[in-house]
């Protein structure tokens, strides 16, 4: 019996409120969801992604499996 092989992507999202909505985005790759709540914005994202990566195998092999590192830029500016 053969089992899939699977594999962990890691992508950095930022997610937003907008209106009523919470916009979620992966980063490297572009795609965007949304959900009433974060957690749901950010499930509905994963779906997402899957489904892109499903489209575009070329994605995959330059997606990272490391984490990205995110930091926050702050800047006093007169």
């Amino acid at each position: 019996m053969r089992y899939a092989k699977f594999v962990i992507y890691k992508f950095a999202t930022i997610t937003t409120k907008e209106g009523k909505w919470h916009v979620a985005r992966a980063i490297e790759l572009g795609v965007v969801s949304q959900g009433r709540t974060v957690p749901q914005a950010l499930e509905n994202l994963k779906e997402a992604v899957a489904l892109y990566l499903e489209d575009n195998p070329k994605a995959k092999r330059s997606a990272s499996k490391k984490a990205p590192l995110v930091t926050t830029l702050e800047l006093q500016h007169a």
